[in-house]
């Protein structure tokens, strides 16, 4: 980023340098002079020159070449002419009479000739939805994701047909984004294409997949560059502890599991501060069949599902984590111990070979345990044989089409359980900077609609929050996650990202009034009344937030980052989890997303400082402006926070290590 200044820079200033407007306001006379989207072929599409609005000055042109070489040699030569006009006719006009009527519809006898408009011969590969839409197209056969999405239509023209069938390999059937262009000596282009990925050394972490995922996991522990066998160097040792004997089966598991009332109390949290976050389950259905399991005798329930006890002891790992009666240490290994009982239980159910809703669910909840307790590295792998087994299952297919006879709760849970699949993913792999998976699905959020008379009813704020964090991953997963997975830029002209921060905004606007209005006061109130829904807003606002920085901190040879947008975008981030931790301290301790997000937040706000500091006058400007003020005041806020979770001796290792980096952005 080149910030070279002449004099001290004021606010305007820097964003004139920065392009720190809105790129919105910019309008369509500063978007780039190439065609973004040609309109589909067609013959009925081509303008005879004839009629193009320069057709006034080539036609005076022509008059004078007439009278001066006369008509008789017009007539000899008339090949020629032909030349001078591409694409006009002489039979049955003659030119002078052609041109006198295209000079009286076009330009008055003093008009200045007009410049000549550069026709693009660029043929259109998008589909005309997209096309007509102004919308990314991934070009995809027989139907492109956004017309999948949008379950509209997809067509392309002939030519793009022609071209997509000449180009295609037996060994790549597949297009995907392309990666960053070599130089002439071979070597890939050394810049982050994103103001929240640059500025501090990552060389440490440089074999891992783009260099935002080596900025973005800076937080983890050790410190030291990590080995093969672990990829994002936390969690070395095993996830599950091996308590179990080859022949104990399910009813070892059974035989771990606490009594009644403990499990009662461990449910009870779980229902508490993770539904809230991760609504999949329904509590009423699981509730009943949780009591019918514990009415069983226990003959009887070593017959039962095993899915299903593993759905309930990954469910005791998780309430075992935001419990706060015990120590650390003993809270860490009680909850490993269930979340161990939960894989057990999984593969005496043989899950890898036969799915079932059950599993699948269990499966999403081991993952979320897995990122809590410091394992990344673990969450992630277990996230794709998670991917591989909700595709096996026809989860990603809408339910009308592959379960039409199934009951209305049948099918409501199958888009259920795939929107937590998918926002899992979608939002994992944002804070990791890694492909995304739950890419091919025609399941429509639409679709996700509360019956009041049927048992598949749940809370109207539940399906409000996933409907909003539905669309949200729908958006960020096309935009965001594979561009920054090859560390491409995601916004290529001002015109692109002009339309993807609409696209946000018009996103955020759709989310309920109680989601969009989250002032710290009016949270801390409903906090007293309603907690749930105080979760809810935070973690919804927060992802929102989160993606937006990165969508105003992208840069091309062509987009400047909006350094006052960043700065903005990643305040209104970092403020949910300052909100989080004064009224759910115990729990932000525990979401490791959360706190992962938030601290990437933080990395994004103090590279742009650092920036703003090489410009000349930039360090005077950011000890007087008031957004470079705040800006510093979000980085020494969450260093604070970092500091109490480091505290005593079993204070996180992880927190020490985040505090460590932010602290070197402020020297």
């Amino acid at each position: 980023m080149n910030l070279t200044q002449a004099s001290p820079p004021t606010r305007t200033s820097w964003q004139s340098v920065m392009s720190g407007r809105d790129p919105s306001s910019l309008g369509p006379s500063v978007a780039s002079a190439d065609t973004i989207y040609a309109a589909p072929y067609s013959h009925q599409q081509q303008i005879p020159p004839t009629e193009t609005t320069n057709g006034s000055g080539r036609a005076r042109r022509m008059r004078a070449s007439v009278r001066s070489a006369g008509e008789s040699a017009f007539a000899h030569d008339s090949g020629n002419s032909h030349r001078a006009g591409p694409g006009s006719s002489v039979i049955g006009t003659s030119v002078g009479d052609a041109d006198e009527d295209r000079d009286s519809t076009t330009a008055s006898p003093t008009a200045e000739p007009q410049r000549k408009r550069q026709k693009r011969n660029k043929p259109t590969l998008s589909c005309f939805e997209c096309v007509g839409r102004k919308t990314k197209c991934d070009r995809g056969r027989p139907h492109c994701l956004a017309c999948i999405k949008r379950q509209t239509e997809c067509k392309y023209a002939h030519v793009a047909n022609v071209l997509e069938e000449t180009t295609r390999t037996a060994a790549n059937e597949r297009r995907m984004t392309k990666a960053p262009k070599k130089k002439a000596d071979g070597t890939l282009k050394p810049e982050i294409p994103n103001a929240a990925d640059r500025g501090f050394n990552v060389n440490r972490l440089k074999a891992l997949g783009s260099v935002s995922t080596s900025t973005g996991l800076l937080s983890n522990v050790p410190y030291s560059s990590p080995g093969s066998s672990n990829v994002f160097g936390i969690g070395s040792e095993h996830p599950f502890a091996n308590y179990w004997t080859c022949e104990g089966g399910l009813p070892e598991v059974i035989s771990v599991l606490p009594g009644k009332v403990q499990s009662d109390i461990l449910l009870s949290r779980y229902f508490e501060c993770v539904d809230p976050v991760y609504p999949m389950l329904h509590r009423q259905t699981f509730y009943a069949d949780y009591e019918h399991f514990w009415s069983l005798s226990r003959a009887e329930q070593d017959q039962t599902d095993a899915s299903f006890v593993a759905l309930i002891c990954v469910m005791l790992a998780l309430g075992t984590q935001f419990v706060t009666s015990t120590s650390p240490p003993e809270r860490k290994q009680t909850a490993e111990f269930y979340a161990s009982a939960s894989n057990q239980a999984l593969r005496v159910s043989s899950y890898l070979s036969f799915a079932s809703i059950r599993s699948i669910q269990a499966m999403v909840l081991i993952t979320y345990f897995l990122i809590n307790d410091n394992h990344a590295s673990d969450g992630w792998a277990f996230g794709g044989i998670l991917m591989r087994q909700a595709y096996a299952m026809g989860l990603h297919r809408d339910p009308n089409i592959v379960v039409p006879d199934a009951s209305p709760f049948e099918k409501q849970q199958r888009r259920k359980v795939w929107q937590a699949v998918l926002l899992q993913d979608t939002f994992l792999t944002v804070l990791l900077s890694l492909p995304p998976s739950a890419t091919h699905t025609d399941v429509n959020v639409d679709d996700l609609i509360e019956d009041n008379d049927s048992i598949a009813s749940d809370d109207p704020t539940d399906t409000a929050y996933v409907r909003g964090s539905w669309t949200l991953a729908n958006l960020v997963q096309e935009t965001i996650c594979s561009p920054r997975s090859l560390d491409v830029p995601i916004c290529t002209t001002l015109r692109h990202k002009s339309k993807l921060v609409a696209d946000f905004r018009a996103v955020y606007r759709s989310f309920p009034d109680y989601f969009r209005y989250w002032e710290p006061q009016t949270l801390a109130e409903m906090a007293q009344t309603n907690k749930r829904l105080v979760r809810q807003t935070l973690f919804l606002s927060s992802n929102y937030f989160h993606n937006l920085m990165l969508v105003h901190a992208s840069e091309s040879p062509d987009v400047p980052a909006n350094i006052q947008k960043t700065l903005e975008a990643a305040h209104d981030a970092i403020n949910t989890f300052f909100i989080l931790f004064d009224l759910f301290e115990a729990e932000a301790r525990v979401w490791w997303v959360f706190n992962h997000r938030a601290f990437l937040e933080a990395l994004c706000i103090g590279n742009v400082l650092r920036e703003v500091a090489k410009v000349p006058g930039g360090e005077v400007e950011l000890n007087k402006d008031g957004l470079y003020i705040r800006a510093k005041s979000d980085i020494l806020h969450m260093i604070e926070i970092m500091e109490r979770m480091s505290e005593g001796e079993q204070g996180s290792e992880t927190a020490r290590t985040r505090v460590h980096v932010l602290k070197e952005l402020l020297l």
